[in-house]
């Protein structure tokens, strides 16, 4: 009996760190949340695949409690419940296709929990997805990554792990010492700014021209992204007000905003040029709780993010098919997925991240993204405030 709580604890505790490690925010500690589906695969029974499943999700999520403490002003707790609360998908999951069977039936139950996690419904809080290693594993591999990643994982949980482990450690070093990082596009480039909770609250005439500042300071012809929720909400005057200060600069900004109305709000990317401007993008999945909150509508209430899961999953800039990527989109498998389907020419990775500060959120974000931009070799601009 103490022999069975030893060996159940040091699944969880590996379970634990394979989360933590692999979800520190460096790209290139991705592929240690492949251990996840060995360590599922061992467990004895069902209540401890369900342990397993929790530890590793919880430490790669470790950031939430304190970032919903940051955003709401109040104390840990709130967090701590919704971070017990978005775990519950993971875990039902893994522990419903959890199965003691031999053969094949565990691997291929594995995959089917994969790919519940990467779509909808519940790849909505499909967080901290081994699959987003295959970015640092088969390096522009695309979609053949992609199955290879897939292949490998499966193979992680049968017999024959040990062997899939050594092959995944071999491409692990390869890649590490061959590593480089996404290129930004030609006459791209990403800002981060540093105006912490104030960015997207504070909109007056005075904020956007600190933003212009931004953007002018560029070179003559630059294509300037600026972070998720820059503009404040969206209105005409703003758009003029940019299509005046831009004249003859040749400098386009990619901004983000928010388009209310009497129904709740649009998450959104505008591009803004002496030409005008025009509404590029609405996020497809705003972040669940604070922001995209659909129990409002089941109470005849109105108010929060909508939700355009599918919509615009690539936007034209130029002679450019960008996938763009706002935030929580970043920590998500199926929004990029759905984008790679439609060929992108580059990726646009956006946030609004003052919330994080004390977590390792915004360094998960980039290196998701960064893992995306890699599979693929896309060239990748990325725009964060903190």
């Amino acid at each position: 009996m103490h022999r069975e709580f030893f060996q159940m604890g040091v699944l969880v505790a590996l379970s634990a760190g394979a989360g933590w490690i692999g979800w520190s925010g460096h790209v290139l500690l991705l592929p240690v949340a492949g251990a996840f589906p060995v360590l599922w695969s061992l467990a004895p029974a069902r209540l401890q695949a369900a342990a397993i499943s929790a530890a590793y999700f919880l430490a790669a999520s470790r950031g939430l409690p304190q970032g919903v403490a940051n955003f709401y002003s109040s104390d840990i707790w709130p967090g701590l419940l919704l971070w017990l609360v978005a775990s519950s998908a993971f875990v039902v999951v893994h522990v419903v296709l959890w199965t003691d069977r031999r053969g094949w039936q565990k691997p291929l139950r594995y995959m089917v929990a994969c790919v519940v996690m990467a779509v909808p419904p519940f790849g909505i809080l499909g967080w901290a997805h081994p699959i987003t290693a295959a970015g640092v594993l088969f390096p522009g591999w695309g979609w053949w990554g992609l199955g290879a990643m897939a292949a490998g994982l499966a193979f992680m949980a049968t017999p024959y792990r040990p062997a899939a482990a050594m092959a995944l450690a071999g491409l692990w070093l390869w890649s590490a010492a061959e590593w480089t990082t996404p290129i930004l596009p030609a006459s791209w480039i990403g800002v981060d700014l540093e105006m912490g909770a104030s960015l997207g609250r504070e909109f007056d005439l005075k904020r956007q021209q600190e933003l212009i500042d931004v953007a002018r300071a560029q070179p003559p012809g630059t294509t300037v992204v600026l972070p998720e929720s820059a503009l404040g909400f969206w209105t005409p005057t703003v758009g003029r007000v940019w299509q005046r200060a831009l004249t003859d600069t040749g400098i386009t900004a990619i901004a983000g905003a928010a388009i209310v109305d009497s129904q709740g709000y649009d998450n959104v990317l505008v591009k803004l040029s002496a030409d005008g401007s025009q509404v590029l993008y609405r996020e497809r999945m705003p972040v669940p709780g604070s922001m995209w909150q659909p129990w409002r509508a089941w109470i005849g209430d109105q108010g929060g993010a909508r939700a355009h899961f599918f919509a615009n999953p690539v936007i034209d800039i130029g002679n450019q098919r960008v996938a763009p990527l706002i935030c929580y989109e970043q920590l998500l498998v199926w929004p990029f997925l759905q984008s790679a389907l439609h060929r992108p020419d580059a990726i646009v990775a956006v946030g609004n991240g003052w919330w994080t500060a004390g977590t390792a959120i915004i360094d998960i974000q980039r290196a998701s993204s960064e893992a995306w931009a890699r599979l693929y070799d896309l060239p990748l601009v990325i725009s964060f405030n903190i």
